[in-house]
C-alpha cells in the first residue's frame, strides 16, 4: 500500500444546506433612517443657501410649492437612486450594515426602488403602523417593503 498525500484544501466551499439571511430590525432601521435625515438635512441647508430658499420654514401661512415639491424630488432621488445602486443600500443603511433588496434576494430596480419609497407614504398616513410592523413580522418587512417585495438584510 502507498500513502497518497492528503487532497488540497478547498477554500472556497459552498454550503449546500439554505443559507442563514439577518434581516434588519425595527430599530436598527430607525438609526439608518436618523443618519439619512441628517444627512439629507446638511443636504437641504447647503442647497437653500445656494438657491435662497428655505426647506424648513416655520411660517406655515405661505405653503410653497415649489420648496416642498423640491425636498420631495431629493428625498425620492436619494432613497431610490442609493437603494438600487450596487451597493443596494443608503448611507444610513451601509453604516449600520443594511441593504435593500428583492424578495428574492436581487438587487433592486430603480423603478423598484421609487415604488418602495412612495409606499413608505402608506406606512406613515396609517399612523405609521406600516413601520411598527417591521418589529413584529418574521422577516422584519415594513407595509411598504409588503407592497414593494423588499427585504431589508444584514449585510455584515
Amino acid at each position: 500500500m502507498t500513502d497518497a498525500p492528503p487532497p488540497p484544501p478547498v477554500w472556497d466551499v459552498q454550503t449546500t444546506g439554505p443559507a442563514t439571511v439577518g434581516y434588519g430590525g425595527f430599530w436598527i432601521r430607525v438609526v439608518a433612517y436618523i443618519l439619512d435625515a441628517i444627512l439629507l438635512g446638511i443636504a437641504s441647508g447647503i442647497i437653500g443657501l445656494v438657491t435662497g430658499t428655505r426647506f424648513a420654514a416655520t411660517d406655515f401661512t405661505n405653503f410653497d410649492y415649489t420648496t416642498n415639491g423640491a425636498s420631495l424630488v431629493v428625498g425620492w432621488l436619494y432613497f431610490a437612486l442609493m437603494e438600487s445602486s450596487e451597493r443596494g443600500a443608503t448611507v444610513g443603511k451601509m453604516a449600520v450594515g443594511l441593504r435593500v433588496v428583492t424578495d428574492t434576494g436581487q438587487r433592486l430596480s430603480f423603478a423598484n426602488a421609487t415604488g418602495r419609497y412612495f409606499a413608505k407614504f402608506i406606512s406613515a398616513i396609517i399612523l405609521c403602523i406600516g413601520f411598527i410592523m417591521v418589529a413584529f413580522t418574521d422577516r422584519k418587512r415594513g407595509l411598504h417593503d409588503m407592497i414593494a417585495g423588499t427585504l431589508v438584510v444584514k449585510s455584515r
